[in-house]
């Protein structure tokens, strides 16, 4: 693909020249322009310039109220990450002033050589299920790379707002929830379990924990892996990530791990979100998850994993109200109704699963 077959709208390439060569990266033309999937809120678009590989991402074409803010976060994660050993596309040079391209905020990452499994399971990872166990062990090692990571030495002390990061998450996601009845045609949440699984939260809220980066949304969608062999290639998507309490990410990867079926045969929702790697099966349990991240010290150190079954309830909580919140701007017109019911079986799933982690 040549660069003018790129819509101009979402990048200028005259402009991005300019702005390249203003940093001293190599110069020339643009070579094997392509987009890329992967997110729904940004672009991603992939190219080659003087033999060097660049992923240059930046929202969407209709940009969004917070997304250059979101940009900007995300550039300085990365740039945070770099030589910390966890695994993540590094940062090349960021653009935060959002009017060099047509008021949109974005960055030159390096590409990732590898695949996300929730879309594609190429050799020898289909075949071999001693090579998926370890898929899933290292999701958790790669994780506990990240809470290893000493946010205030790596310059994000000011990140985020991590006092009483546990004690507003409940009211948080409430409140969120009770906003979707400001949606016209929204009947309400039809979501059984609600109430309980809130208040079991609440009286069972861990009293010790120790922040650090927090990626917002560890799920195996989120993972890059190696060609080949079982190895994280990079984590993707740091759009939601802050400093709180890293314990809540291995939560949520318990909360979207593909587990058993409901009694009914209905799915409990891991296996929706695992696609190609969760139907192949042959993952470690959740058992064996919690004891992957465990093994690095430095990151479990002033963190209460015996409390995990509460970060796993937690986690099912925020993410079924999130998905949620698209049901209801579905009913309000604002999204397809097929989305709409899709994501909010999810919800009753993630629901499901919270009293199933409570039950345990």
């Amino acid at each position: 693909m040549q660069p003018e077959q790129i819509d101009r709208a979402l990048v200028d390439f005259d402009v991005l020249a300019r702005w390249m060569d203003g940093r001293g990266l190599p110069g020339g033309p643009f070579e094997d322009v392509r987009p890329l999937a992967g997110g729904t809120q940004n672009t991603l678009i992939r190219f080659r310039r003087a033999g060097r590989d660049y992923v240059l991402r930046r929202g969407p074409s209709h940009l969004r109220a917070r997304t250059n803010d979101v940009l900007r976060r995300e550039a300085r994660v990365l740039a945070a990450l770099d030589g910390t050993g966890v695994p993540a596309p590094r940062l090349i040079a960021a653009c935060p002033d959002e009017s060099v391209m047509g008021g949109a905020v974005f960055y030159l990452m390096t590409p990732v050589d590898g695949f996300n499994p929730t879309v594609t399971l190429p050799e020898p990872h289909a075949d071999d299920a001693s090579v998926r166990h370890e898929m899933g062990l290292n999701a958790a090692r790669a994780l506990a790379a990240l809470g290893a990571v000493d946010h205030e030495a790596a310059g994000l002390g000011d990140f985020g707002r991590p006092a009483g990061f546990l004690e507003r998450q409940v009211s948080r996601w409430l409140s969120e929830l009770d906003s979707y009845g400001k949606l016209d045609g929204y009947p309400g949440p039809d979501i059984p379990g609600v109430d309980g699984v809130a208040r079991w939260l609440e009286e069972r809220r861990p009293l010790r924990w120790r922040p650090g980066i927090l990626h917002g949304d560890y799920h195996l969608a989120n993972l890059m892996y190696s060609f080949g062999g079982p190895e994280v290639a990079a984590i993707v998507d740091w759009e939601m990530c802050t400093i709180g309490d890293p314990l809540l990410d291995l939560g949520w990867l318990l909360a979207t791990w593909p587990g058993p079926s409901d009694d009914d045969g209905a799915s409990d929702g891991g296996a929706s979100l695992a696609g190609p790697l969760g139907e192949a099966g042959g993952l470690p349990s959740a058992d064996e998850l919690v004891a992957a991240y465990a093994e690095r010290p430095d990151a479990v150190a002033g963190r209460d994993l015996s409390s995990i079954t509460w970060y796993a309830v937690l986690a099912c909580f925020k993410l079924g109200i999130v998905l949620e919140g698209t049901n209801a701007r579905a009913h309000a017109g604002k999204a397809p109704r097929e989305t709409g019911d899709l994501l909010h079986s999810i919800t009753l799933a993630l629901f499901r699963r919270a009293q199933r982690f409570i039950d345990s």
